[in-house]
């Protein structure tokens, strides 16, 4: 009861600390100081099981979110405009919501916000935000075609700027053959 209530605690601590419409970069790692993104496993819309790692190959945008967090339906829409930028290249803008509530919360909240482009997924367990040490919410991070964490950032941005988008590209570039 206690280590719930004190991880509560740090989640409103982070969310004030995040406040609605700031707008940040996200820093790249170098390649050779990118850790492995743990095996993440999470439910499809559906209710089916999936993994981070069926999405090898590919630059991932993971963002770890849920309906009720201000922040992220804030940054939700550039969120879904990014996935619309790199629609015909291999770039998954995944996500991922901890909503403990079933899908249909889920649905309804993307439906009433307009957001139509992300490949959403669900954690109701919230595993991954244990297996990444997610402190609070949103948390976004940026996964090389290798598995490897390139980036994160916690708290909200505008993921469709020019900055972004250039670091996307980077991304692409280095898993080109």
């Amino acid at each position: 009861m206690i280590e719930r209530g004190l991880r509560l605690l740090a989640l409103l601590g982070f969310l004030v600390a995040a406040p609605a419409g700031m707008a940040r970069a996200i820093e790249v790692n170098p390649v050779e100081m990118r850790p492995p993104v743990p095996e993440l496993q999470f439910l499809d819309m559906e209710g089916e099981p999936a993994k981070l790692s069926d999405f090898r190959g590919k630059v991932v945008v993971l963002n770890i979110w849920a309906t009720w967090c201000a922040p992220c339906r804030e940054e939700m829409p550039t969120l879904d405009h990014l996935q619309a930028i790199f629609a015909e290249e291999p770039v998954i803008v995944l996500a991922l919501s901890v909503d403990r509530g079933g899908p249909e919360r889920v649905r309804a909240f993307l439906e009433e916000i307009g957001v139509q482009r992300l490949h959403v997924y669900r954690d109701p367990k919230m595993a991954a935000t244990r297996a990444l040490r997610v402190p609070g919410l949103p948390a976004t991070l940026l996964v090389d075609r290798q598995g490897r964490e390139a980036g994160r950032l916690l708290g909200i941005a505008e993921w469709d700027s020019d900055e972004t988008q250039a670091v996307i590209r980077g991304l692409l570039s280095e898993g080109a053959s």
